[in-house]
């Protein structure tokens, strides 16, 4: 059941390859701009140009973690790298950072990124304030 796997003479598998790392990337990038949202539950990064189109994405949820240890700032880490990977394989060579949330995972998956030699222009923190917040509850009748 299911599709037939073909082994050819290089080791590569047909019909069964999946992930955006296994296929050769078309555009070359100089400059781009690297949005991170992380919450309380998940970190998800985004690898987009100047105009905002993205280019890669990678989440803590898509690299099977699951649960809890998706907000840790472990599996931020883990997201940091593998989008500067991505970064490099494309010749990106500078990224200014744009941070939502207030998530563990902020910081961490921006220094896993940068390990990868890509130099960071500016950190811009994006995540709304309440200034007054919703109303609040009527007092109780007791």
């Amino acid at each position: 059941m299911g599709k037939k796997r073909i082994v050819k003479k290089g080791g590569e598998e047909g019909a069964g390859g999946r992930g955006s790392s296994a296929r050769a990337n078309k555009r070359k990038l100089d400059v781009g701009v690297l949005r991170v949202e992380a919450t309380y539950n998940n970190t998800k990064v985004c690898l987009t140009d100047e105009k905002g189109g993205v280019v890669a994405w990678s989440s803590s949820g898509s690299l099977g973690f699951s649960g809890a240890k998706k907000g840790t700032p472990f599996a931020a880490a883990k997201v940091g790298e593998l989008l500067g990977d991505r970064a490099t394989a494309m010749g990106m060579k500078e990224v200014s950072v744009v941070v939502s949330g207030v998530g563990s995972g902020r910081e961490s998956s921006i220094r896993a990124f940068s390990t990868k030699g890509i130099h960071i222009t500016g950190i811009k923190d994006v995540t709304p304030v309440p200034h007054n917040g919703p109303r609040p509850p009527k007092p109780r009748r007791v």
